[in-house]
């Protein structure tokens, strides 16, 4: 299996397994088409793979959801999601709650929560109540926001990229960018296999890559996959700019 080089575990207050993730600058995240799904339309369990620039694989994802809930509340349901590494040992878990999906209930939007190791919360990503434009929270452990993400009027675009900003909390400072890809007139149509590209500080707390990449499945979860939930096959790419920023 083609792998990366493994990072020496010399990182102070580095939660086990996400060391690699403090000297890479990129991810790509594939999910798994599933032949069930794409015939009959049957909602079944996300599965992703997560790779480097390189194309080697660094962890792998999967939804833990029961059938009736996947299939009665769709993109809206709750779920787990745990991500492993290549010796299957989970090193983030994610746990989406249900909640609704529009802007009249702002009492009651989405959210996703990050915990590294399983059991330790290491973050969240709130959505924030708006009538035009998506926008999302990046909160630490303490619950303080530390990042924003917003996203543009039109979420579709033909052969173009769609871009949600991060922020720093303020919005002063751009410090990178959620971009859904344009990946062709087929996957486009016919599937949800998207393209998505994350860029953030390489220097970023390690946590809040994490909490990042669990925005990029938030967003997915909330915007593309309600607007093709009939599809299947999600692909992103999750990319960390060298740029210098500090929590």
């Amino acid at each position: 299996m083609n792998r990366p080089q493994e990072i020496p575990m010399d990182h102070c207050n580095c939660p086990p397994g996400l060391e690699y993730l403090t000297k890479i600058d990129q991810l790509l995240v594939q999910q798994k088409v599933e032949g069930l799904e794409v015939l009959t339309g049957f909602e079944t369990k996300n599965k992703f793979t997560i790779k480097n620039s390189l194309g080697q694989k660094v962890y792998y994802a999967k939804e833990d959801s029961d059938c009736l809930t996947r299939n009665c509340c769709g993109p809206l349901r709750p779920f787990d999601m745990k991500i492993l590494d290549n010796y299957k040992n989970e090193v983030i878990h994610l746990y989406r709650p249900l909640a609704c999906g529009a802007c009249c209930f702002p009492c009651c939007l989405q959210s996703m929560e990050v915990s590294s190791p399983p059991g330790n919360i290491v973050g969240r990503v709130d959505q924030e109540w708006s009538i035009f434009l998506p926008k999302y929270a990046v909160k630490n452990a303490s619950g303080e926001t530390v990042l924003r993400i917003e996203g543009p009027w039109f979420k579709m675009s033909c052969c173009g990229d769609v871009e949600f900003k991060i922020t720093s909390a303020d919005g002063s400072v751009q410090l990178g960018k959620i971009s859904k890809q344009w990946s062709g007139v087929f996957k486009e149509m016919f599937t949800d296999a998207d393209n998505f590209g994350i860029t953030f500080p390489m220097d970023l707390d390690v946590r809040m890559k994490a909490v990042l990449l669990g925005a990029c499945f938030l967003i997915v979860t909330i915007i593309y996959t309600v607007l093709s939930w009939q599809h299947m096959g999600n692909f992103l790419i999750i990319n960390f700019t060298k740029k210098s920023y500090s929590l």
